[in-house]
């Protein structure tokens, strides 16, 4: 790390034109990043094999359906000629726009699309494609032709896009989200530095983006991997709080040097050689642990991993580079504008020197009150149930809503909104296979067209109505049902049997991914803080962070406890499977930022005086503020993203905002340093084998002098003198 302070320093004018080079191109070609991102989910399995053929030979009929709700006047019903005209006229409508097609009681005759008393009726009507639903202008079209031939007619539009969206777009726009979290974090910034150098960070968050968005945009070129729409909010959110994080922890660094009498170009010096280890450190192990996503054989997930890989590493890299830059040329006169007063900050916090001084007291207790906070979060979290929400859930009120209601009353189950297509080959008789699967108890009904657009080529496609909802932790055997059932050449697919063996798949290899991150993790932190111990501690407390967030998500959405308060959605009965996968790959990496800064202090306090107890105060009183205040900027960065209307874009932003929190408030500044003063030497052990393995230098005890209480559990009041002076304020 000397070696590039000492080049940027050198080279700093070209180093900024390089930057500044990349950030114009960065502006010039954000628009044009959308366009190369691809919507949809590519994975090993028969569904994902039969919704191929099915998109092939029949455009969108594997997608969820807009279901159309009719309800006709008192006196009519849908053996009516008028009505009979109507659903006629709507399905010439449907037939008038290329690639939409619908299935009616006009075009099948099925009595499973007839309601109670036979006076309502629904309509499905499907897309030209999968990921883009049925214009509402359509379906608009289709009601109107219905209520002009049967005055009095009331018709209505749900479905689960329609429920997904909440009656709204779904697309949203980085631009606006990001502007958004700028201004969250500038508030935060400014409160923690109380000067105008609460815009160096944001400088550089900024610069971060826009190379991020870059980094993408080349990476469709570079892969054949999709790299999902969504995929651009997350490092645009997730990029700007490490961004601000990792400047954040130079900046004050840098000013500690400068209160503490270094020139401006030492300080800058020294803020680059003693925190730009930790920013370096905590980007790789980020990096790999998002990264380690790749693994899981979900095309939506790699494509995360594949761009987590560049998120932590180019936010470290600009914060190395610009930060630096920034504080030689303009850093004295920017603090020198002040927002309020402050002291002397380059001195330890007082709160939090306080704080750690009650935990080396009492670290027994500490660490009871956060494994407690941890455990009840945990037990939470081992309920998780990892399947598509149910309907009900997905849309607080609205017309969509209203009309799942209708269909309801209507006595419609909601699982014909989760309709299942089968592609027969030639040969197979669609009305006998229709009649043998209709008898199956899970199935509502088989629906079977004789019109050309649902027979093609001599192959058929019937369309299975279920009862309950696939894809949900209610859909029972369906699926199995209907494979066994159906010819054993027969395509069975469907946007939520594709989702059923989804979650199979991310619960099949969700075990190595937590192998893989785990053990890259702990090695990268053995060798980091050469030691055994600290690593394990660690990836442990990790794991029990991810639970607890996993318990959050339970409590909030899947029991709904918050959900009903905060969004108006009821209980969803269950998490979306890839939430909890991403959650587990974003945390585990990210969360190691906090606890690689603040045991990067007490190692550097403890190998300057030998105290465990006196290099816990030093570190949590150094760091405490810096921790908490870099987790509330992402916190708020990853929460702007609640607002938007997708039901799982909500789940994955209050999972990744509470378990940063969580891992700041409750793991890093309460466990990890009561259970460093409870483990006392034994924390800085490293035996010569794991030395050589590492190729680091080995670390006993005996190579420091330690002056722990001598009850072995760390409990001893008295800290040495130097320890005192360290963290006076």
């Amino acid at each position: 790390m000397e070696r590039f302070a000492a080049f940027v320093m050198r080279h700093r004018i070209w180093v900024a034109l390089v930057w500044v080079a990349i950030t114009v191109v960065g502006v010039l070609m954000a628009p044009q990043v959308s366009g190369r991102l691809k919507s949809g989910t590519t994975i090993s399995a028969a569904s994902y094999t039969a919704n191929k053929s099915l998109a092939q030979h029949y455009g969108g009929v594997a997608a969820n359906p807009s279901v159309l709700v009719v309800d006709l006047p008192a006196g009519t019903t849908v053996d009516s000629p008028a009505a009979r005209a109507g659903l006629a006229a709507a399905d010439k409508v449907a037939a008038s726009v290329p690639g939409v097609s619908d299935l009616s009681y006009a075009n099948t005759g099925d009595k499973a699309l007839v309601g109670t008393g036979g006076t309502s009726t629904l309509v499905m009507v499907y897309p030209p494609a999968m990921g883009n639903p049925v214009p509402q202008q359509v379906t608009d079209a289709m009601g109107a032709a219905i209520t002009k031939a049967v005055p009095g007619a009331h018709t209505q539009t749900t479905g689960i896009e329609q429920l997904g969206n909440g009656g709204t777009s779904s697309s949203g726009s980085v631009l606006s989200e990001i502007l958004v979290g700028i201004g969250l974090a500038l508030i935060v910034l400014a409160w923690v530095f109380g000067s105008a150098l609460a815009i160096l960070p944001l400088i550089s968050a900024i610069v971060s983006v826009l190379t991020m968005q870059l980094a993408i945009y080349g990476l469709t070129y570079a892969t054949s991997i999709a790299i999902n729409p969504s995929v651009q909010f997350i490092v645009a959110l997730l990029g700007l709080g490490l961004s601000v994080d990792y400047a954040l922890l130079l900046v004050n660094r840098w000013r500690e040097e400068r209160d503490n009498g270094a020139d401006n170009k030492d300080a800058v010096i020294a803020s680059l050689k003693k925190a730009g280890h930790s920013v370096a450190f905590s980007a790789l192990i980020a990096s790999l642990g998002l990264f380690a996503l790749t693994v899981i054989p979900v095309s939506f997930i790699q494509g995360v991993g594949l761009s987590g890989l560049f998120i932590p590493s180019i936010a470290a890299l600009v914060a190395l580079t610009t930060v630096p830059l920034l504080l030689s040329a303009i850093g004295p006169r920017l603090d020198k504008i002040r927002l309020r007063k402050r002291k002397n900050v380059g001195a330890p916090s007082r709160r939090w020197t306080r704080s750690a001084q009650q935990i080396v007291k009492r670290p027994k207790t500490a660490a009871a009150v956060g494994a407690a906070i941890l455990g009840v979060l945990c037990a939470f979290g081992a309920t998780i149930n990892m399947n598509q929400p149910a309907v009900t859930s997905l849309a607080p009120n609205g017309p969509a809503e209203q009309a799942l209601v209708q269909l309801q009353h209507d006595g419609f189950p909601t699982g014909v909104l989760t309709s299942v297509p089968i592609e027969l080959p030639a040969g197979t008789d669609p009305a006998a296979t229709a009649a043998t699967l209709r008898s199956l108890p899970t199935m509502h009904g088989v629906l079977a067209s004789g019109s050309p657009q649902w027979n093609r080529g001599g192959t058929s496609v019937i369309m299975g109505l279920p009862n309950a909802q696939v894809g949900t932790a209610h859909a029972g055997t369906t699926v199995a049902d209907l494979r066994a059932a159906a010819p054993h050449n027969a395509l069975i697919g469907g946007e939520q049997t594709q989702n059923t063996d989804l979650t199979h798949i991310l619960m099949q290899w969700f075990p190595l991914l937590f192998v893989v991150v785990a053990l890259v993790t702990f090695l990268l932190l053995a060798r980091g803080m050469r030691s055994l111990l600290l690593p394990a501690k660690a990836v442990a407390l990790n794991i029990l962070s991810v639970g607890a967030a996993y318990g959050v998500l339970v409590l909030i959405w899947q029991l709904g406890y918050g959900s009903k308060s905060l969004w108006g959605i009821p209980a969803t009965g269950s998490i979306n499977p890839l939430v909890p996968m991403l959650l587990f790959g974003f945390l585990f990496g990210v969360s190691m930022d906090y606890e690689v800064f603040i045991l990067a202090r007490v190692r550097e306090a403890f190998d300057r005086t030998g105290d465990t107890n006196g290099a816990v105060v030093e570190g949590i009183a150094r760091t405490g503020r810096l921790v908490t205040s870099a987790a509330l900027i992402l916190f708020l960065a990853l929460a702007s993203l609640s607002s938007a209307p997708d039901v799982t874009i909500k789940m994955m932003a209050t999972g990744m905002a509470a378990g940063v929190l969580i891992d700041a408030l409750v793991v890093r500044t309460l466990l990890t340093p009561a259970l460093v003063v409870l483990f006392g030497k034994a924390n800085w052990y490293l035996p010569t084998w794991a030395a050589r393995l590492l190729r680091v230098q080995p670390s006993t005890a005996a190579d420091h002098r330690d002056t722990d209480g001598e009850d072995g559990d760390g409990t001893d009041e008295q800290l040495t003198t130097a320890s005192l002076r360290a963290v006076r304020p």
